[in-house]
């Protein structure tokens, strides 16, 4: 495995290696979900590659850019033992220069929902994004769906853009109790921990409800806040398309039961798609 800190080196490495090739963007810190990102990219392409960036773009001020969890030697380990070529781990002055001025803005989508609680985020996924696709010039790029936003943002921008890429979506890997994994778990303490699957439990609510018929909006969702109880604190709680995270006239599939909750100063997001029954009666992908 090589692990290369330069654009150049990155790209030249992977000039010559047999397609396809797949990337895995991560910013550290890697647990469970990303690895089973990474065994899906070994088992599609013939070569893989994933970075490890800590992206200050997509951090608010106030949010937790220096404590954001970090373990590097052990993110190395992990990725060598999945089988990965390349790692490539620029630092934050490789990537944003001080003469560094463009950026990529996703639009509206970019601004509802966690782009609304968190301005400016989004542009600076697209913007990190689009740079790792110019700078390894992968075929595909493997996400999890607990990001469903951001996936949906990702889509957009490369119809927007015409980039060459394939965005593969994996399903979202959980603890056996639902909750979602994610490098923010660590922050939380054991009464926050215990509370965190009803985050999961609320969404799972209000699918049943859709799913059984219902098309009050209102009384949907009042299904899922009954599971939102202390510690936790609704950021927010919707079902919506999942290209374009408009809340749709309807509530019918397909669509997408989205949930952030705080516990304490941190906040969890999670997600559960609303399917479409098929013909053979197994749930159709929206």
């Amino acid at each position: 495995m090589r692990v290369t800190r330069d654009p150049a080196e990155a790209r030249e490495a992977l000039r010559g290696a047999e397609r396809p090739l797949g990337l895995v963007p991560t910013m550290g810190a890697l647990h469970a979900g990303h690895l089973a990102l990474v065994r899906r990219a070994r088992a599609e392409c013939r070569t893989v590659a994933a970075s490890i960036f800590v992206n200050p773009l997509q951090f608010g001020p106030n949010e937790d850019f220096e404590r954001y969890p970090r373990a590097f030697d052990g993110d190395l380990a992990a990725l060598r033992a999945a089988g990965v070529e390349l790692i490539y781990a620029p630092g934050a002055a490789t990537m944003y220069p001080p003469e560094f001025a463009t950026t990529v803005d996703p639009g509206p989508l970019g601004e509802r929902y966690e782009g609304a609680l968190r301005p400016g985020h989004f542009r600076g996924v697209a913007t990190v994004c689009v740079k790792l696709f110019a700078t390894l010039g992968p075929d595909r790029a493997y996400f999890g769906a607990k990001d469903a936003q951001q996936v949906a943002v990702l889509r957009r921008v490369v119809e927007d853009l015409n980039l060459p890429i394939e965005l593969v979506v994996a399903p979202t890997v959980r603890e056996p109790d639902g909750l979602a994994l994610s490098s923010r778990n660590v922050y939380l303490d054991p009464e926050q921990r215990a509370a965190a699957p009803a985050i999961h439990r609320a969404l799972d609510a209000i699918v049943r409800a859709v799913r059984a018929g219902e098309t009050d909006r209102e009384r949907a969702l009042a299904r899922g806040r009954a599971e939102l109880v202390a510690p936790l604190r609704e950021a927010y709680l919707d079902v919506v398309d999942p290209a374009t995270f408009e809340a749709p006239d309807a509530l019918r599939p397909p669509a997408i039961a989205i949930a952030s909750a705080w516990l304490g100063p941190t906040r969890l997001i999670d997600n559960e798609p609303i399917l479409r029954p098929a013909q053979d009666g197994v749930e159709a992908r929206p």
